[in-house]
């Protein structure tokens, strides 16, 4: 068990790895224009306020809750190998998201933190731990990790990378391709090198995955497809308490079909708890450009 512990926690650094990797670029490129196509109809007025319309339902749908709090299994499949842990959810809306593991429930073996100034993964099992801001660790630097861009993976939102919150026109950024013949409208956004495409349901809006790729003439292209399942009530909206990222990339080795799921139960909007971890003097602070460049070369 101590072992599979070890093996999650480096998980868990892979996943930030390859978020890195997939928001490479979303603090540098310029913003371009969406587009939008409708069956049959070319007034453009009409196409316009028919996009309008339902990029709002889309954004409607994000939860009115602050915090959210969950008990979690935890679990990575990298095609040879599945492991799974219990542990807990706790996200405070533009402030952390904090994965924590507790094999059997007993004792807690690890927790990655992610707060807008840096990330903390704490090793319970070897007493170490790595805090970095994004800018310290020169693979993150390169490829910008974005906080927003996470928490809205989470969150089950729109966004708009290197922007906190969607304003009203900011919109206009995104292009909508409306198919009464499927399930999902898509809603795209194009910058620079990063392009997103999610599905939304064509009747509520709410998003059921959304796929994220970043394509690169020196590293090759990276992508991260993150789908949401078992909606639950959350307040008057509805949130996903099932969550899968599958990671492909040919800048991470073995990076490849490596898929990640956070089953969620129990769901929880109280905000009474600490946001921010202290870790003791007694654990030894770990380079993490050296915990980074051991897991690229796994």
């Amino acid at each position: 068990m101590l072992r599979n512990s070890s093996r999650l926690l480096r998980s868990l650094v892979f996943l930030v790895v390859c978020l890195a990797v997939v928001s490479c670029g979303t603090k540098k490129a310029a913003m371009s224009g969406g587009s939008s196509s409708s069956s049959g109809n070319n007034d453009v007025e009409s196409i316009l306020a028919r996009k309008t319309d339902f990029l709002r339902k889309v954004y409607d749908n994000e939860v009115y809750a602050q915090a959210i709090s969950a008990k979690i299994k935890f679990s990575i499949n990298t095609g040879s190998k599945d492991l799974s842990v219990s542990g807990s959810l706790k996200m405070k809306k533009d402030d952390v998201i904090r994965i924590q593991l507790t094999p059997l429930g007993l004792m807690e073996a690890g927790r990655i933190e992610f707060t807008k100034d840096y990330v903390l993964v704490v090793d319970r099992i070897n007493k170490e731990y790595i805090k970095a801001s994004y800018s310290d660790v020169d693979f993150l630097q390169r490829n910008g990790l974005d906080f927003y861009a996470l928490q809205a993976l989470l969150w089950n939102q729109l966004f708009v990378p290197g922007q906190q919150k969607i304003t009203d026109s900011a919109l206009k950024n995104f292009g909508v391709t409306f198919n009464d013949a499927v399930a999902n409208t898509l809603v795209t956004l194009k910058r620079g090198s990063m392009s997103y495409v999610w599905q939304a349901d064509k009747t509520s809006g709410q998003i059921k995955a959304v796929d994220v790729t970043y394509s690169s003439p020196s590293t090759g292209s990276t992508s991260v497809k993150c789908t949401y399942g078992t909606f639950k009530p959350l307040g008057t909206k509805k949130f996903p308490t099932d969550i899968t990222l599958m990671m492909k990339s040919s800048a991470v080795k073995r990076a490849n079909g490596v898929a990640v799921n956070i089953s969620m139960s129990g769901l929880d909007t109280s905000a009474d708890w600490e946001t921010r971890t202290s870790v003791s003097d007694k654990y030894k602070k770990v380079d993490p450009q050296d915990v980074i460049n051991r897991i690229l070369k796994l």
